[in-house]
């Protein structure tokens, strides 16, 4: 019971992350670019948590190469989150564009779910991976929410019903968090690898499908790179000193 609380605890760390970037979205207007710089930020955290941690982690396994196939296979899971929230935008909606407040819940939650998976799934391995991995998504959640509130500002969306969207994010991620504990400890450690590195594989896809694409339909900077290695510096931080 102890060691679920203390995943609930830890997932609960990005939950507030994309909390707090909404609620910075009513209160301070952000252009553009600085729209774009923050997303390109975040990227560079995400890759970092891939790369540093989650496959280093993954390679660990008897038999590399299955942990590699399901890292590959993370890429077939965001193609199909792809087509599933492409029916939630058509869906739900307003008309042909996708600023809708189900659709923009839809889209972050997903990543908040694969999120809550991956702390979940951490933990089970070691508990100071866990930790890990849910300090390294506070960074890039922040941005996340921001612009996800924001774009919903700029459509003329009800602030209630912006706050009440902040709030909901904590679900998706607590009850991935969930998930990924209680199904896979007592799975075989390759099953846990397994599930680890397809996260990886996913997170992967959805940081430069996603995440760059909506940056660079924002205002340009010559900064963009700079703000993503920096992103990927931090958490390399955050893995070198609390790891």
């Amino acid at each position: 019971m102890n060691d679920f609380l203390l995943v609930l605890g830890l997932a609960a760390l990005p939950a507030v992350g994309t909390m707090l970037g909404g609620l910075a979205a009513e209160v301070v207007g952000v252009s553009g670019r600085r729209l774009s710089l923050a997303l390109h930020f975040a990227t560079g955290i995400v890759l970092a948590v891939v790369g540093l941690e989650l496959m280093r982690e993954a390679l660990r396994a008897s038999a590399p190469w299955i942990t590699i196939a399901a890292f590959a296979l993370g890429g077939l899971g965001f193609l199909g989150i792809e087509r599933s929230l492409a029916y939630v935008k058509r869906r739900f909606g307003s008309g042909e564009v996708d600023t809708g407040p189900s659709a923009i819940f839809a889209g972050v939650s997903i990543d908040l779910f694969s999120d809550g998976v991956m702390i979940g799934t951490g933990t089970v391995i070691n508990p100071g991976l866990g930790l890990i991995l849910a300090l390294g998504q506070v960074p890039a959640d922040i941005p996340e929410g921001f612009a996800a509130i924001a774009t919903l500002r700029r459509s003329g969306v009800g602030r209630r019903t912006r706050l009440i969207l902040s709030f909901s994010f904590a679900i998706p991620v607590l009850v991935g968090a969930t998930i990924g504990y209680l199904a896979l400890r007592s799975a075989p450690e390759i099953i846990t690898l397994s599930v680890l590195a397809f996260t990886g594989g996913l997170l992967t896809s959805m940081a430069v499908e996603e995440m760059t694409t909506q940056a660079h339909q924002e205002r340009s900077s010559r900064l963009e790179p700079f703000f993503l290695t920096a992103g990927f510096a931090l958490f390399a931080l955050i893995s070198a000193y609390v790891g």
